[in-house]
């Protein structure tokens, strides 16, 4: 049985479903290689244009697997390369929703942490409980986390290892949107189908701008917009654009 189900429900749109429900989608080697596999897969192609990642209704990640981690060493932990694995999702130039139910803990927090957007269920839950077994993240949930919502609130966060509820974690800033827990896999469809009928080319810039900027000095960062402008009058889609803007109609992007 696949560990990610894959399905295409609106056209543009790719949806990834982890599937181990027997563990609450706790994230092994093999979930987290074939994650990097599809990133790069669905990252590559044209027909795809957004890209929304869930769980099941009890769990949209339990964390890592501990069974596979409880006796590495120092060595064996470096080797098995998991870094390279969460890049491949960072990498991901299709904006990125995550769709998120019952528990985001430990890796299951910070795979929502590599989304662009998160829409949570009433009853989520996300922790970093990292350091209750010994251990702090190690992919992104204290790095990404200080930058979503500040160096105090992370710390309660990843410090303390206690679960916030998805209104809380709105209330932070790091879920974008909290909905009935039924409705959250169809309006992260909803919302990845509305990024998708928008100019892809865009979007992308807007997605790397986001990532990469808060990290440069501000005239660096502003000099980057810029140029992500300019570079954007070189494509059809601003010509479509404007063109249907001022026609008073319905514009269609091509990615080109």
């Amino acid at each position: 049985m696949a560990v990610v189900l894959v399905e295409h429900p609106k056209e543009g749109v790719a949806l990834l479903r982890l599937n181990r429900p027997e563990v609450r989608n706790a994230l092994n080697m093999a979930v987290r290689r074939e994650l990097a596999r599809l990133f790069r897969e669905l990252g590559a192609a044209e027909e795809v244009r957004a890209i929304v990642i869930t769980g099941d209704e009890r769990a949209f990640a339990a964390g890592a697997d501990l069974q596979e981690m409880a006796e590495l060493g120092p060595i064996e932990a470096m080797r098995r390369g998991t870094h390279k694995l969460w890049q491949a999702i960072a990498d991901c130039p299709k904006p990125v929703v995550a769709a998120v139910r019952g528990y985001a803990y430990g890796g299951g927090m910070e795979l929502a942490l590599h989304a662009d957007l998160i829409i949570a269920g009433e009853g989520a839950r996300f922790a970093q409980p990292e350091v209750k077994v010994g251990i702090v993240p190690g992919a992104g949930g204290t790095q990404r986390l200080v930058r979503a919502v500040g160096r105090y609130r992370a710390a309660w966060i990843a410090m303390l290892g206690e679960p916030v509820e998805a209104r809380a974690a709105e209330a932070m800033g790091f879920v974008s949107k909290v909905v009935a827990d039924e409705e959250v896999v169809a309006e992260a469809l909803r919302v990845a189908e509305r990024l998708a009928a928008l100019p892809p080319l865009a979007v992308e810039q807007i997605k790397e701008l986001l990532r990469h900027g808060p990290d440069a000095a501000l005239p660096a960062a502003l000099a980057l917009e810029q140029r992500s402008l300019w570079l954007l009058f070189a494509s059809e889609d601003q010509k479509e654009g404007m063109r249907a803007f001022l026609e008073k109609r319905t514009p269609v992007f091509r990615g080109r």
